[in-house]
């Protein structure tokens, strides 16, 4: 996530059989020019479900 100006410092991510949870504050990286950060989780989240091991991505998180 941070290849793509994501900063997840304050947030926790937790794989449980093939099911990625999201929880926390997401906000952009200082210095990055992400205008909308729930559209770049979207798509970040999109790509990972493409991923064999990950059956599904649910993001209960705020953005700012």
């Amino acid at each position: 996530m941070s290849k793509r100006g994501i900063d997840i410092a304050r947030s926790d991510l937790q794989l449980r059989h093939g099911v990625l949870m999201v929880r926390g504050v997401i906000v952009p990286m200082p210095g990055s020019n992400i205008s909308d950060v729930k559209i770049e989780m979207d798509h970040i989240a999109r790509l990972l479900r493409q991923k064999p091991e990950i059956r599904e991505v649910i993001l209960d998180c705020k953005y700012q």
